[in-house]
Formats: C-alpha cells, structure tokens, sequence
C-alpha cells in the first residue's frame, strides 16, 4: 500500500473522519483530504504525530513493513 492509502486506512479504523483527525493534528479538513489523496505530502512531524497517535511505525506509514508495531 501507498502511504496516503494508509493514512486514510488508520483514520477509517478508528472512525474518525477527516475533520475530526484534523483538529487532533491543528490542521484542516482538506489538508487530511489532501494526504489521503496524495496530492499533498505530509511534513514528517505530521507523520509523526500520525505514528504516535495511532501507535505505528513510520516504516508501516511509508509501506517498508507489514507490522504496524512501533519500536521505541
């Protein structure tokens, strides 16, 4: 999978929609859209508050693993 694939993945898991992940992260409804449809990457410390928030790895965010676990 590609990574907005499962940035949009985590979110729809927890049932959370686009605008209700955007203010745990202090971003807007359509800047969620726009990572979950690849026309806008994400900086690294949104991709990091995605691995905390949702307790995974940045290598599961990026698709070099199948493991979701974090290893910190």
């Amino acid at each position: 999978m590609k990574y907005n694939e499962i940035l949009k993945a985590l979110r729809e898991d927890k049932d959370l929609s686009q605008a209700e992940l955007g203010k745990q992260f202090n971003v807007n409804q359509i800047t969620i859209s726009q990572y979950e449809r690849a026309t806008r990457q994400p900086p690294l410390e949104i991709l990091i508050k995605y691995a905390k928030y949702f307790n995974v790895s940045l290598d599961y965010i990026a698709g070099l693993t199948d493991n979701p676990k974090p290893h910190w």
